[in-house]
């Protein structure tokens, strides 16, 4: 009686729904995995009714004493059955001796491969090997087939699905764009006709103030001629008059403070609103930074401490506006990061900033030692790589001197429960997002990566350790 194990796996073949249920991510363990078994002893003639009796079966797996030996496909077995005695040769006599002609070289892969690595391998093979099954490993000890044809189905309906996602994303970076274009000339010009009345505001204050003074010395004045009167002392005394001239001028203050900070509010949201810029500008990065978190200081402003660490950085030729969004983008997830464990005892959210210029020899260093020791936490070696001077130190004219090889460094930090690295790996994508539906669309740090690399020729990096904070450095160029 044959010894043989003649299993197959329950996944039927795909149907046109079940491919259009697979993502880019699809692996091969999602594709009809046959797991036909002869051994190495058993009669030739098994194979042949293993094929007569499953048409879609691409081969048959060959064992040895319940190893894993090789395969041998339907087209080989087919091409040496019909050769002159084939049948006589190789039915009646034991699959050892058909396995050491039709043997080829197997194409073995894991099962989490992904379809797509696996069909542009597979289609690197020769000519003659381009249509034999490839070999998925199941588990250590379980081999199966799988049709290149399916494979090449299913790598095509990916591909597809992936144009279709592009095209998603195209359009919806272009809807994004224009939104942010338009609020950009919406807020330009709510902060231009605020700016009217506030300098107004502000510039009369000082008048006011020296008004008061002028009024208070005349009623002084008047005092002293006219001397004590019943009347007036009962007139000041309704009026409170000692406490009306002590909070007069505390109240000229308090304005004074207040039209300022308006001010200031009023610039902020000018330098905000220039997102649909066409020409780099001349710019100071610190001014950027600090206009954004003035606008987001309603978030700010609940336990969450921001420390900010400058060094002396040249003015950058840059696109303001949309820099101040990328500046936005992170600390708002730096925010949303330490909301989810602010609430612990003891803890202290805190968002630290810290601009340097980093001065290399070449801009290739700054490529890609400098971000590697980063992306791997040597903080340490990476910041051997810069000749800037240990107390931050640099000026203009430096500046100016070495820009060919000088890189503005921004680095925004919180202390934050960390970003798990699987999420690391998918962060700066399009449509990706950890938040629940309707808090996030996946957008902000793929526009933000975008704005760094695409329009400034910068860098963007991640460093980040789970229960211990995240990082994110922007470099930019500053030739």
């Amino acid at each position: 009686m044959l010894n043989t194990s003649c299993v197959e796996r329950p996944v039927p073949p795909l149907s046109e729904a079940d491919l259009g249920e697979l993502c880019l991510d699809s692996t091969l363990q999602e594709l009809t995995l046959y797991d036909f078994q002869v051994e190495a002893t058993d009669w030739g003639m098994r194979i042949s009714q293993m094929l007569e009796a499953n048409p879609l079966l691409p081969g048959v797996i060959v064992t040895h004493q319940g190893e894993f030996a090789g395969m041998i496909s339907r087209r080989r077995f087919l091409e040496f059955i019909s050769r002159p005695f084939g049948r006589e040769l190789f039915l009646k006599r034991p699959v050892r001796a058909l396995y050491r002609f039709a043997e080829t070289e197997s194409l073995v892969f894991p099962s989490d491969t992904l379809i797509v690595d696996a069909a542009r391998k597979s289609l690197l093979r020769s000519k003659e090997l381009l249509y034999e099954p490839i070999v998925v490993q199941v588990s250590p000890q379980t081999y199966s087939l799988l049709d290149v044809h399916e494979l090449l189905v299913a790598q095509s309906n990916i591909h597809e699905l992936a144009t279709k996602l592009l095209r998603q994303q195209t359009q919806s970076q272009l809807i994004q764009t224009e939104k942010l274009a338009s609020l950009g000339q919406m807020v330009a010009g709510v902060a231009h006709e605020i700016r009217n009345p506030v300098t107004c505001i502000s510039g009369n204050l000082g008048f006011l103030s020296n008004y008061s003074t002028d009024i208070m010395d005349l009623l002084s004045a008047y005092e002293h001629i006219v001397g004590e009167n019943e009347k007036i002392n009962q007139l000041k005394k309704h009026i409170e008059f000692d406490f009306l001239q002590e909070d007069w001028v505390e109240i000229l203050k308090s304005m004074k403070v207040s039209s300022q900070r308006l001010t200031e509010l009023v610039t902020s949201l000018h330098t905000f609103s220039h997102m649909d810029e066409t020409h780099l500008k001349q710019a100071n990065i610190h001014e950027c930074i600090d206009s954004t978190l003035l606008i987001m200081k309603n978030r700010l402003k609940y336990g969450i401490e921001v420390v900010k660490s400058y060094g002396d950085l040249p003015l950058f030729k840059c696109y303001s506006g949309q820099l101040s969004q990328v500046f936005m983008n992170i600390i708002s997830n730096a925010i949303d990061a330490l909301e989810e464990v602010k609430a612990e005892k003891g803890f202290m959210p805190a968002i630290t900033i810290k601009t340097e210029v980093i001065d290399s020899s070449d801009g290739d260093c700054v490529n890609s030692e400098l971000i590697q020791n980063y992306a791997m936490g040597d903080r340490q070696n990476a910041k051997q790589l810069s000749s800037a001077s240990q107390n931050g130190d640099f000026c203009p004219e430096a500046a100016e001197k070495n820009q060919n090889n000088a890189w503005i460094a921004i680095r925004i930090a919180d202390n934050g429960p960390g970003i798990p690295p699987e999420i690391q790996r998918r962060i700066f994508e399009t449509f990706f997002t950890t938040k629940p539906a309707g808090k996030g669309t996946g957008l902000g740090l793929a526009i933000t990566h975008q704005i760094v690399t695409e329009k400034h020729k910068g860098k963007l990096n991640l460093h980040s350790t789970p229960g211990t904070g995240t990082e994110f450095e922007i470099l930019l160029p500053l030739i």
